[in-house]
């Protein structure tokens, strides 16, 4: 069997990470199974990919600040990169022929540069099933309908989707009425929960003896995802433990993020030196490690990381992004809404302030008024093997 998997990633790392673990949970619950990713991520190949994945790297995009596109590294004109990239994806399911298309997000993809692999999967492998996933918050609603609209989105769905699994909970923010999907969009919706990722490596007993924290310490974390616009949280941060009380005895690992210049990184390095027991470092394969040693973590609000961070129980302060989309503003209101988080707008970010929240967090015992689930995994799993027609074995859901 086979899946092919497109994720376009234009800005950060969530959209890939979220995808790998969907190909990592299948690969290990199915037997009999292939996927290929066409992604054009910058950091594809610092994952260690598990056998029965490959990849096809396509030329990256950037979305930056402004939302415009561009592309990322190559001196080629927009346009032309689109194409490029277009027929790449399009050869992938010429040759791959896939029994299954895992979609993220965009149902013609970047400037629709998915519209003709559609067409010829419909005139050629008509048996081909095509899956669009989407997270639980897009962007706000009135956004989201007046791009989906003209787009012509919903119609592509009606047209040429079998399923959309939506990786979040209706009871949180229920994206078919969100977002006013038609009927005949809707009735193809299927919630399937959060998604927990697992890990190997050291625990959180084994990690905090190679930091050598001690037992009267505190660990705080502090990740901005990759790190792009992640510079004015962490230099808040550092700032911020200026106010650090003088009973509180706190350690701190930064992850700047591996998209994050290196002209900022820098800067932070050097402003790390004035306090002592820092540790700044660009990346991780083993931010789960990480995010369970920790006593409460200092985040923006994308998906990956803020679902990760709770599904280990941590307490975190987060700093949504604003722009260019409102995703990660309305996920940061909703669950602390809910009791799961503490957020501060980005417009009221200050050292102090930022500080004081950590300092809350560490001593808050509070139970949240809604259990998240993180069966995400699982049920996609189950979604997409009744569209292979077989049911692979399925783990116990998790606690």
């Amino acid at each position: 069997m086979r899946l092919m998997v497109y994720s376009h990633d234009a800005f950060g790392l969530g959209n890939l990470r979220r995808m790998l673990s969907i190909c990592e949970y299948l690969l290990k619950h199915q037997t009999n199974l292939s996927i290929l990713l066409v992604s054009g991520s910058p950091m594809l190949q610092a994952f260690r990919l598990p056998t029965g994945l490959d990849y096809i790297k396509l030329p990256c995009l950037n979305r930056g600040q402004s939302g415009a596109l561009s592309a990322k590294y190559l001196g080629t004109a927009l346009e032309e990169t689109l194409q490029w990239r277009s027929h790449l994806i399009h050869s992938a399911a010429l040759h791959f022929k896939p029994d299954v298309v895992l979609v993220d997000k965009k149902p013609y993809g970047i400037e629709q540069e998915l519209l003709s692999t559609l067409e010829y999967l419909e005139a050629h492998l008509p048996n081909t099933k095509k899956v669009l996933l989407l997270r639980d918050i897009l962007d706000s609603p009135a956004k989201t309908i007046g791009e989906w609209k003209p787009q012509g989105y919903y119609q592509a769905i009606q047209t040429w989707y079998d399923q959309v699994l939506v990786v979040g909970m209706a009871e949180l923010f229920d994206v078919a009425q969100e977002y006013q999907f038609p009927l005949p969009v809707a009735n193809k919706v299927r919630y399937c929960g959060y998604i927990r990722k697992s890990f190997q490596g050291l625990n959180r007993t084994q990690l905090r003896w190679f930091l050598r924290i001690k037992p009267s310490e505190k660990l705080v974390v502090v990740t901005p995802g990759g790190g792009e616009d992640g510079y004015p949280l962490v230099k808040a941060y550092l700032a911020g433990l200026n106010y650090l009380p003088t009973q509180v005895k706190l350690r701190s690992v930064i992850l700047c993020g591996p998209e994050m210049p290196l002209s900022q990184q820098q800067e932070l390095q050097k402003q790390a030196l004035q306090y002592p027991g820092v540790e700044v470092q660009v990346f991780t394969d083993y931010l789960l490690g990480y995010l369970d040693a920790a006593d409460a973590v200092v985040s923006m609000g994308g998906y990956n990381t803020l679902t990760e961070i709770l599904a280990l129980n941590k307490r975190t302060v987060v700093v949504p992004r604003t722009t260019p989309s409102q995703e990660q503003l309305i996920r940061a209101e909703r669950f602390m809404h809910n009791g799961l988080i503490r957020a501060i707008h980005p417009d009221h970010l200050q050292p102090k302030t930022l500080m004081q929240a950590v300092i809350a967090q560490l001593g808050d015992r509070t139970t949240p008024s809604l259990d998240l689930d993180f069966n995400g995994l699982p049920n996609i799993a189950d979604q997409l093997s009744n569209l292979f027609g077989c049911h692979p074995h399925r783990e116990p859901a998790l606690a």
